[in-house]
Parts: C-alpha cells; structure tokens; sequence
C-alpha cells in the first residue's frame, strides 16, 4: 500500500525538547492548577471553586430557605454536570461539610437527614439526605443578577458561573478554611461575624489601625463546637499580623458535685475537628495504659449535646491537677495552627495578616457596591425613557390611539409624529420634562413600550402614578450618581450595609453569640508519679522465665509462690505503688516499669518482655527500686565498667535506655548501688583485685573502663565496700566470715590481682 505524501505544511508528528524543561513546564501548570483551582480559598469571599459552584448550583436550582428541599444526588449531579466535572463523591463530601454545624460556624447549606456527628461518623449517601441553602448563604449570592461580579465559561462553554461571589460578609474569616495545595497550604480558624464586622467597621473609620486595635475587636477564633482558647493575647497579635501562628484549645469543663464529699467532672464542650469516638477511646486508653492514675473511669453521657463524665480514682484527688495531666495526654488539648494563606484577587498566593484578608474583603465589597450601583442606573435610565413615553402617550391619547388603529407601521409613525404640549388638568406645564432625543419625538424603545401597553393601563389614575414613579426614579438616580462620585458616601453605605447583616446575625441571635471563650494558660506544673498514685505496699515477684507480678501488702519473702510449669521464682522484694522498678537487660540498657501499672498478684503475671522491648537473646541481669541520687556501679563480663549516676538510667520509653555499650559476645554482668569507697573484683581465674573507688569514672552511657586483666575467663562478681570495714561473705554452713583487712589483694585498677582469701565461696560470688 502506497503511503501518501507528507505534507509539508502540516507540523512534525513528534517534537524533542529536554526531559528537565518538559516536566517542569508540565508541572508548573498542575501546581497552579492546584493552587487556584482547588486548595487555596479566595480572600473575598472565602470560598473555594468547588464550593462556589455548589451554591451557586442550588441558587440555579432555587433552593431558598423558605423552599422545599431537594435530594443530595440531585444536586451534586447538577454541579458535576454544569460546572464541577469532578468525582460527585468529592462534590457531595464539600456539600455536607458546609451543613454540618460541628464544623462550619455559620453553615452555607440547610441539611436534612443524616450528614454526620461530631463522633466522626460519615453523612448518608447523597440519594438518602435532603438540603437547600441557609439565609446566610442567600447573603453571599446578593447582586448576581446585578451585573455584581465578573462571569465566566463553565468547563464546556454551555453555561457561565461567576468567578467570585459578591459576598455581603466576610465569608473567609467567619466560617475559615483549610486545604493543601503543591508546595503551600493554608489554615484559617472560625471567627465570630459580629467582632469581624467591628473589625471592617473600624477599618473603614481607620484606614491606618493597627493590627492591635483589631486584635482587641476580633480577640481570637470562634469555634463552632465552643472550648476555651488558652494562648497568650501577646502570641495571638503577633499570629495575627504575620498571618502564621497557632491557637491553643482545650475542652470547657466543670466539676459536678454527687454529695457525701464525691465528685465527677463533666465535660460539655471538645476541642474543634476532635472526634468524640476517638477521643472516648484515648481516654480509656490511658486508663488502661495507667499512664494518668488519678482517672478511674470516662463515660460517654452525650445524646445532642455533649457530656463526657470522668471519675476520679479517689475524691482527694485535685481537679485542677487531673485535667492538667489529661490535657497533656488526651485531645482535650489541641493546639490549632494558623496559615492564612489565599488568593488575593483570586490569581495570587499570598500569607495575609488579619487586616490585609479584612482590607481585602472590603475592596471587593466596594467593586461589588459600584458594580451594582452602575447597573442600577442603567435600569433606572432605561424605565425613565419608557416613563416619558408613557407621559407623552397619555398626553396625546387620542392621537396614539387613532396611529395604532390606522397606521400601516404605527411605530414609524408614533417615532416620526410631532407631539404637541396639552396637559391634562392635573399636570401643569412646569411638571412636563421633553424626551430625549428631540422635542416631542419617541425613541424606538418609547414607541415599542406603547405599543405594548395593555389596554387596562389607560386610567386617568395611571398618569399620576407614571409622574410619582419618574420623580422617585429622578430621584434615586441622583442620589446614585453622588454615590459613584464620592468615595465617602461608599464607604458609608458599605458600613450600612454591614450593619444590617450584624443585627440580622451577630451577638443577640442564636447563631451569633460568641461561643469560645478566653482564659488564661494556667500552665500545669510537672506532677512527680509519686503525687499523682496512692501510695500503697506490694511485693514484686519476677520467675526466672520473666514472668511478673505485683501482690498487694508487703508478704513475707518467704511465702510460697505458684510459678508455671518449668518456672521458679527469681526475685522477690517488698516496693511501694510509687516506685520506679529498674530492670537491667544483659544487652546494657535499662527498663523502668512503674509499680502502680505491674500486673495483679492473683494470677500468674504477665511476660515482661511485653511490657518493654527487652530483646528475646537478652537476659534479665537484674530487678530493684530505682532510687534518687544513687550512684551503680555497673560492669561487663569483659572487665570493663564505670559509675553510673541513678538519674540516667531512668527510661522514659519501651525501648529502655542504653547506658553500658557491650560488643559481640560480651553482656552486662551486673549493676551494685556504690556503698563504700573501694571496689572489690574477681574473675572467673579466681584472682580478686581491690582498687580505689576514686580510680572509676562517672559517666551516663559507654564502655567504662578496664577494672581487672584476665589472662583467660572474666569477670565474675564487684562490690564496693568501705576499707575500714573490709569484705565479708557467707560460707556454706550459714556462717558469716569477714576479710577486714585487704591490704594483700589491693592494687591499681586494670591489674590481675591474687588468688582470693581462703575460705571464699567456690562460685565466686561475694554475697
């Protein structure tokens, strides 16, 4: 088969151009589309496109608040179809979030149905749930038909959609937003109308006010779901005028007295976007994990409003301290972040200060007030020529009606006739004003609106309602044109305007009133483990396979103890709720456990190794109560090893802490509180050294130092001890023997030593 010709005209099939410019120029054009298409709202009316679209859709569909309703499915369809050509799923989720009042301050959308709880749990489907807009709403859609903004094609070219809203309010701050586009993203916290509109009121007297003066109008957030904002007034300026901060949030609560001396606490009002169900679960969290001992229960009370009940461990607990250690642990405290970053003339990003989004709103109210303005006159001229063709009309009735009956083209003749000046008697000559464009001549539109006049019209009462209704037009007109003249008067109007949506929704209504409040920091001090638990006795009871458990009251050490099958105690030792329990790891690190959070004594325990992260090859050297301002001596089975102050070996995590640093094939041999001021040291040769306890350094972590040289073996056993007393060990019988002079076997640290004394235990172990 032949292949035709290739035109040399048409262009190349394939074009070569470098990998780095093509994917850059292919990215930058997604990245723009992200940021002002999709994730970053407009600074004048707060919204973003999907949004606009889905009220402007409802508007289309005339959904009023004092309609009906129509289904969710109807609706994202008509926005999907004509101007979202987006998931409807994506579509359906924006509409919901606008009607749910857990998330929205002032909701744009009046929803019917199931669309969600403040549990967390997701709307209905769309063919389930009904909605229609909210009066507020109404209010960012007033003038679209007065030519108030700029419109654009929709995706297909079929329909237009406006660019932005004319927005009566200031949409952005009111209700805030949030989103994440490439390389920027933005967060804006709910305001209260009212203090947003004093702020625009105080811009508008005050061009030049300060971000201060703002502040103390428009003093933080207003979150829907309530709470109390904690954050310093000097922190919320300074958020406030570089546009970046953050905002610290805590549940409202208060103590509910049961008599007899019992309490609970009641919590009424959760930090904003917290889910309840998943705060509930970390509050029995914690309870569980023991990790706050003073809470003993949390209930979910909740039926419309919200009610979670705590219950304290005891009612000497102190309430303050319980929820300052729950606001550290738990959501109860969040800490809400600022980015108000938006489109400035819906084109460019940019990190605003209040004033600048508040100074921005105003702009765009005052294009809008001009826009409208302008429109109106045009509608005003255009009913003053058909006023003063009706005037002439009636003026010469029988001349217009002999036209029209035998007239060919009566319009050609009603514009080409002279009209004569008879007044009826109720219209003087002085009331008369000539038409444009001549004396006595009808303009085209004259002459059609006459021809169109229905024949009811011709009352003698009509011609003076046509006379009031010109001078009130005359008049409206004037007063429309020293508004375009003069900036003043604008802003005056625009200030009216604002006042009416403040009265209609601000302070005094239900939606209006401020709901989060202000309160100082009130900082927590840190709560030592010991003030927060009842101090109680318990015995510790560790098996040799690390099995653990606490029995309550301290039981005689030599109480007989069940143990698996195969297991057998290990250690045994009397402790309090309050101590911390050191657990040393052959692998060097040490574990803490809390004796409040050891598992009862009734059973068999629990493994350990579930409780910390104690490696399956490593062994438990050791079990104690950790003890303040303690020094151990801790050393290695290669001889090496140093003075660890108790401080730092304390873990705060399941991972433990590494303090003793061992290599392959050496471990940790063992750990000794330093009682003396000598240490003693014997290896598996059983040769014993004695060195001076000033010979060891101090350290937080490492390999230490060599304590004894071994030929072959290692080290088996250290103690420290006090040389005016010397050593003593146990013999075989019972019998204590005590070594106090070790003058033979002392000698500097890192030597072999000598054989030990005669007599000395065949493990070679001092105790």
């Amino acid at each position: 088969m032949t292949q035709p010709p290739e035109d040399p005209t048409s262009p190349p099939l394939t074009t070569s151009e470098p990998l780095r410019r093509a994917i850059g120029e292919r990215y930058l054009t997604y990245a723009l589309s992200t940021i002002m298409n999709r994730a970053l709202p407009d600074a004048r009316d707060g919204l973003k496109p999907v949004h606009r679209r889905i009220l402007f859709a409802m508007r289309e569909l005339r959904l009023s608040p004092t309609g009906g309703f129509r289904k969710s499915a109807k609706i994202s369809g008509d926005v999907m179809g004509n101007y979202h050509p987006h998931g409807d799923a994506a579509i359906y989720d924006a509409m919901a979030r606008l009607a749910q009042d857990f998330n929205v301050r002032y909701p744009l959308v009046d929803g019917q149905g199931n669309f969600g709880n403040i549990d967390g749990d997701n709307p209905a489907a769309s063919r389930y749930t009904e909605a229609r807009l909210t009066a507020i709403a109404e209010t960012l859609m007033e003038g679209l038909a007065e030519n108030a903004v700029d419109f654009r094609p929709n995706y297909d070219g079929t329909l237009e959609e406006p660019v932005v809203m004319p927005a009566a309010f200031p949409n952005l701050l009111a209700n805030g937003s949030s989103g994440i586009a490439v390389g920027m993203a933005t967060n804006i916290p709910p305001h209260n109308l009212h203090e947003l509109i004093d702020a625009c009121l105080a811009i508008i007297k005050t061009p030049a006010i300060e971000e201060e003066a703002l502040v103390a109008l428009v003093p933080g957030p207003d979150f829907p779901t309530g709470g109390v904002i904690v954050e310093p007034r000097q922190s919320i300026i300074d958020s406030y005028r570089t546009g970046r901060g953050s905002f610290r949030l805590r549940a409202r609560w208060s103590v509910e007295d049961l008599g007899r001396g019992t309490w609970q606490i009641v919590i009424t009002e959760i930090p904003y976007q917290v889910p309840k169900s998943r705060l509930i679960e970390k509050l029995a969290e914690v309870i569980q994990t023991k990790k706050v001992p003073l809470l003993a229960d949390v209930r979910d009370e909740s039926a419309d409003d919200v009610r979670i009940v705590l219950e304290p461990r005891a009612r000497t607990v102190d309430p303050e301290m319980l929820m300052g250690m729950l606001f550290r642990s738990t959501d109860l405290e969040i800490r809400f972040s600022l980015n108000m970053n938006v489109l400035i003339d819906g084109r460019t990003p940019k990190v605003c200060s209040l004033k600048e989004v508040l100074r921005a709103f105003l702009d765009h109210k005052r294009d809008v007030l001009l826009r409208r303005s302008e429109h109106r006159m045009e509608k005003i001229d255009h009913r003053l020529e058909v006023l003063e063709g009706f005037i002439i009309a009636f003026l010469n009735l029988d001349r217009v009606i002999d036209i029209i009956r035998y007239d060919p083209d009566p319009r050609g003749a009603l514009m080409a006739e002279r009209w004569g000046r008879e007044f009826p008697r109720a219209m003087s000559e002085k009331d008369y004003v000539s038409p444009e464009p001549g004396e006595g001549e009808l303009t085209e539109v004259q002459a059609e609106a006459i021809l169109n006049l229905r024949l009811r019209s011709l009352r003698r009462l009509e011609e003076l309602e046509l006379i009031a209704e010109r001078d009130a037009l005359m008049n409206e007109r004037a007063g429309l044109e020293d508004l375009l003249a003069n900036e003043p008067v604008q802003w005056k109007r625009i200030g009216a305007d604002l006042r009416i949506i403040q009265k209609t929704f601000g302070k005094g209504t239900k939606l209006g009133n401020r709901r989060t409040e202000f309160a100082e920091a009130g900082e927590v001090e840190e709560v030592s483990y010991e003030a927060m638990i009842e101090r109680e006795p318990i015995t510790v009871i560790c098996s040799k396979m690390g099995w653990i458990r606490a029995m309550k009251g301290h039981q005689p050490l030599d109480t007989e103890v069940k143990f698996k099958d195969g297991d057998e105690g290990r250690f045994l030792f009397h402790a309090e709720t309050t101590d911390k329990i050191l657990l040393i790891g052959s692998n060097g690190r040490f574990y803490t456990l809390l004796g409040a959070n050891l598992p009862g004594g009734r059973g068999m325990g629990e493994p350990v190794r579930l409780m910390v992260d104690l490696p399956n090859e490593a062994a438990i050297v050791d079990l104690a109560i950790w003890r303040p301002a303690e020094k151990l001596l801790v050393c290695s089975t290669a001889g090496d090893g140093f003075i660890v102050p108790s401080e730092e070996v304390l873990a705060q995590t399941r991972a433990g802490k590494a303090v003793l640093t061992v290599k392959e094939g050496v471990t940790l041999a063992l750990c000794r509180p330093v009682k003396g001021d000598h240490v003693a040291v014997i290896g598996e040769n059983r040769k014993l050294l004695v060195f001076e306890l000033g010979e060891l350094p101090e350290m937080a972590k490492g390999k230490g130092v060599r304590l004894q040289k071994y030929k072959d073996g290692g080290l088996v056993d250290a103690i420290t001890f006090n040389w005016a007393t010397g050593i003593s060990w146990k013999e075989t019988g019972g019998r204590t023997r005590s070594e106090p002079d070790m003058s033979e076997w002392k000698a500097a640290r890192a030597t072999a030593g000598r054989m030990a004394p005669r007599g000395f235990p065949r493990d070679n172990h001092f105790a």
